[in-house]
């Protein structure tokens, strides 16, 4: 028995005798899966960052070919944002996605990938394309300050001050 569950078992008042951990818990069906140890996580933490970054920036080069650019672009956002799941594991990660702080920035992040690759794929329109894109960075940079303490209100008040045109 780890010491994270006998530390759980301390809190919680139960006893010694041996129980099941239910199935949805990330100890009881993440534990053994995952066999990389923490090095091998954090290498591949940093291909997955770095290949991403690498498409979204080499999908510059293709924007006027929208469906080359929407694709790039897209994927190489989806590497960024999905190398956190070497670190923290999927399944916290999408929890914390769907928490209730960021759960707008993330529907409206998923929402623009989507749109982009819709106006990218089937009406081949750039501007549409670029309108997405750009949401898209908007909602994952809201999504991202969600994680430092007060970074959306600071963010919300400067925004305010610098749109302000009352003197």
């Amino acid at each position: 028995m780890d010491a994270l569950t006998r530390l759980h078992r301390s809190l919680g008042g139960g006893g010694d005798e041996e129980e099941d951990l239910p199935e949805d818990s990330i100890l009881g069906d993440t534990e053994d899966l995952c066999s990389l140890s923490q090095l091998q996580r954090s290498y591949a933490f940093a291909a997955c960052l770095v290949a991403g970054l690498a498409l979204m920036i080499l999908s510059f080069i293709v924007f006027a070919r929208p469906i080359k650019f929407a694709v790039m672009f897209t994927f190489g956002n989806m590497l960024a944002v999905g190398s956190t799941a070497f670190v923290m594991g999927a399944q916290k990660q999408l929890r914390m996605m769907f928490d209730p702080v960021r759960l707008y920035a993330t529907a409206i992040y998923v929402g623009c990938v989507v749109l982009a690759l819709i106006f990218a794929l089937w009406i081949h329109d750039k501007l549409l394309t670029l309108i997405a894109i750009v949401c898209e960075i908007c909602a994952l940079f809201w999504y991202s300050l969600s994680y430092i303490p007060f970074a959306r209100r600071m963010v919300f008040d400067l925004m305010v001050k610098l749109c302000d045109t009352e003197l």
